[in-house]
């Protein structure tokens, strides 16, 4: 345990030391914060609820945010209740002020990974791979902010993924019930016109 806990300290003081600039600081402050309460990937997922054409990739985005705020933020995070990492580590610096909830997992990278892989498995690459991508920024984006370890980032980033499989999983199967469903039910009324004809 302890050598976890001086890994997770020695990356977040490395990236101190050798990533951080005026520049770099800037971007990864904005990233961060376009994650806070979830409001990026709940905007996102509205969005492609209310097109008729993403409509299903939204409510799979809208379902894997439900759950991951409810396991992740709900659930884990209040039952390990670890600390941040900037109360712990000598010389780690706070980027963006003092947070709110616990550490352990990163609710940025969860929420991230959940909608981003979501729209991974759904949708064209050409969207797909760039949202993918603003899902691996914000999740480093935590680290380099000063706010998460990198455990609590790497489990945000396994919850999400798995939770966003789920979502697919659970969205794919009620349509195809609901489209069965539709089919018999003009099966019937064929039927019905069928007869009344005779």
């Amino acid at each position: 345990m302890n050598a976890i806990l001086e890994w997770d300290a020695s990356v977040l003081l490395w990236i101190q030391e050798n990533m951080r600039t005026d520049l770099m600081t800037t971007i990864m402050k904005a990233i961060t914060r376009l994650g806070d309460g979830g409001c990026l990937w709940i905007v996102l997922a509205i969005v492609l609820l209310v097109l008729n054409k993403t409509r299903k990739v939204g409510a799979a985005s809208a379902l894997a945010l439900i759950i991951t705020f409810v396991t992740v933020n709900l659930g884990i995070k209040n039952a390990v209740a670890r600390i941040r990492p900037y109360e712990v580590i000598d010389g780690l610096t706070n980027l963006v002020g003092k947070q709110s909830d616990f550490s352990f997992p990163s609710g940025h990278s969860a929420h991230a990974f959940a909608v981003g892989v979501v729209i991974l498995i759904m949708m064209p690459k050409k969207i797909g791979v760039p949202i993918f991508a603003i899902s691996i920024l914000m999740a480093f984006s935590r680290l380099y902010v000063g706010v998460h370890y990198p455990t609590d980032v790497i489990a945000g980033v396994v919850l999400g993924t798995i939770i966003a499989f789920l979502s697919v999983t659970i969205i794919n199967k009620i349509c195809q019930l609901w489209n069965k469903r539709n089919k018999a039910i003009e099966e019937e009324e064929k039927q019905e016109e069928a007869l009344q004809d005779m």
